[in-house]
């Protein structure tokens, strides 16, 4: 599998747990120590992986359960050695985020280190 494959199925992990509500398929997708960051309508958030995985988790019933739009579009991906930067477009709990993660291959596994995002509408 080529290195675009192996973040692209990172990102489809993301998203899935993202959907699904599933803090596990979050944390396999993250790097231990990632930081997520970003604007929503009312105002900056910082978080750790367990603070965000929390939220996904807390996020009930899952989007998938209740039926929302699922979209997901790779915008960008630019991968230089053992790191890229990877632009995305999603829809998730009613509103489209665009989310720029950083990616690190640690021990032939890419996982996301930094993901920042936000609120396109």
């Amino acid at each position: 599998m080529t290195n675009q494959e192996q973040i692209e199925k990172c990102i489809d992990l993301y998203y899935e747990g993202c959907c699904e509500s599933n803090s596990e398929k979050i944390k396999k997708a993250f790097d231990e120590n990632a930081m997520i960051s970003g604007y929503l309508p009312d105002g900056l958030h910082e978080m750790n992986l367990d603070d965000f995985a929390g939220f996904v988790a807390a996020q009930q019933p899952s989007p998938k359960e209740k039926g929302d739009e699922e979209f997901l579009e790779i915008i960008s991906c630019e991968i230089v050695g053992d790191t890229a930067i990877v632009q995305i477009r999603e829809a998730y709990l009613g509103m489209t985020f665009i989310d720029s993660f950083s990616f690190l291959k640690k021990e032939d596994t890419w996982r996301i280190y930094t993901k920042l995002f936000h609120v396109e509408s």
